[in-house]
């Protein structure tokens, strides 16, 4: 896959140097995955039920939108959303995927259970990314799907009653949203549904994970003893409050900006036990040599005198690529980031993006079949171009705390995942400025006073 660098648009956002060490306890809002399976298993439950502390951003209005098209209500009061099903899914409408994969991926797969045509359209970057796997599979379930273009956005799921289930074959070697996609119906064939991964390995298999998880929470049996294979039996979906955990993968930028700068950042109200890929971000940022502490429900990161590269398969939290790639850029050897050829087809190529605009500023990248090799040098200032992509950006910010002149195109792309993402990564330079006693005086754990 290739990519075109665009226009940089009429305002670019200088990304901030950060004054000093970053020093800040920085709260991060609910997990855009955990969000939008909560909603999507909240339209298949037998009864209403509320989701707390669910995010509001780009991605999760889309899917609120979405189901609303196929005939769920939702009542958003504060932070807390009432979900109330269906008796059947409303067919005839049309849902904007815009550039959510989640939405794309999971809504095709509820309206294969609508008794009609549902038409699916997305941002013009959309139709790069891959659905043909989930498609096929659920033209082979018996929902025909119709093309305009090839098995890309926008298309037509023509839903009918009484579908049966069974097994389908898919290959998710592309991205585990189809797996998870067609788990999150599976109880609603009378057969149940057996999902057969054949391809290569499935990226991201933590995502598969947590679907299987919240749909055991539902009282929805799974086997997944067996690779490759998940066998959903037939019943009801049990409804369930829930309280959605902090996205992990957006503490991520914040946490490194800890290690970058030598500072310290702590970010509360951490799960201590979850399936979230963006747990992963402790390890990482300890392997490149900063200080990573986990003490009652919080994070923190303290950065030492130099990071030293890498070598990372990163195939279970590729979404991390991003910022792990610029924090490799400020390191003091190369890294090689391995297992995420997959997110070519993210919500941009990835990998060649990462390459254009690190080697912009100064840094020596090469791709490789599954990832990159990033080799530091001295970086200097320049227009960092997001590709409308949210993790694009935050990578540019992360750069741009220790690169005079950084400037992003497009910062109001991360309004994807974390619409409050400039006023929290502002707030974070702000209270650095006011907290001047080195981060070594806190206690383990604890914010600086």
């Amino acid at each position: 896959m290739t990519i075109t660098t665009p226009a940089p648009a009429d305002a670019t956002w200088p990304a901030p140097l950060a004054p000093a060490p970053v020093r800040a306890t920085v709260v991060v809002p609910g997990s855009k995955s955990e969000t939008n399976r909560a909603l999507i298993l909240a339209a298949l439950a037998d009864r209403p039920s509320v989701i707390r502390h669910g995010l509001h951003s780009r991605d999760t209005q889309l899917m609120r939108d979405a189901l609303r098209t196929l005939g769920v209500r939702i009542a958003e009061t504060g932070e807390q959303w009432l979900v109330t099903p269906p008796r059947t899914f409303t067919a005839g409408g049309t849902v904007d995927c815009g550039l959510a994969g989640t939405v794309m991926r999971f809504v095709p797969a509820l309206a294969a259970l609508a008794d009609g045509p549902v038409h699916f359209v997305g941002d013009a970057q959309a139709a790069a990314r891959p659905m043909a796997p989930l498609l096929r599979a659920l033209d082979d379930l018996g929902a025909h799907v119709g093309t305009e273009g090839g098995p890309v956005l926008p298309f037509t799921v023509h839903g009918r009653a009484g579908l049966r289930g069974g097994r389908v074959d898919v290959d998710a070697s592309t991205s585990s949203q189809y797996v998870s996609a067609l788990l999150l119906v599976g109880a609603r064939f009378p057969d149940g549904l057996e999902v057969v991964h054949s391809g290569p390995p499935v990226p991201s298999l933590p995502h598969i994970e947590m679907t299987v998880a919240m749909l055991r929470e539902r009282g929805v049996v799974v086997d997944d003893s067996v690779p490759d294979r998940w066998l959903v039996e037939p019943g009801p979906v049990a409804a369930r409050d829930v309280l959605v955990e902090p996205d992990l993968s957006s503490a991520a930028p914040f946490l490194a900006a800890a290690a970058v700068t030598g500072g310290m950042v702590t970010v509360p109200h951490w799960p201590v036990s979850t399936v979230q890929p963006g747990d992963l971000i402790r390890d990482i940022l300890q392997a490149f040599g900063a200080d990573v502490t986990s003490l009652d429900e919080t994070v923190t990161v303290r950065g030492t005198d130099h990071l030293h590269g890498i070598d990372l398969d990163l195939r279970v939290a590729s979404e991390l690529t991003p910022v792990v790639a610029a924090v490799a850029a400020l390191a003091d050897t190369a890294t090689t980031i391995r297992g995420v050829g997959h997110i070519r087809g993210h919500e941009t190529d990835r990998l060649a993006a990462l390459e254009v605009e690190l080697t912009a500023l100064g840094s020596n990248v090469s791709q490789t079949e599954d990832g990159l090799v990033i080799h530091p040098q001295l970086l200097g200032g320049a227009v960092w171009h997001t590709y409308a992509d949210h993790r694009l950006a935050q990578a540019g910010a992360l750069i741009g705390l220790v690169v005079p002149g950084v400037e992003l195109d497009d910062v109001a792309c991360t309004a994807k995942t974390l619409p409050e993402f400039v006023g929290l990564w502002q707030q974070m330079l702000t209270d650095s400025e006011t907290r001047t006693e080195p981060p070594g005086d806190a206690p383990l754990g604890e914010p600086q006073p």
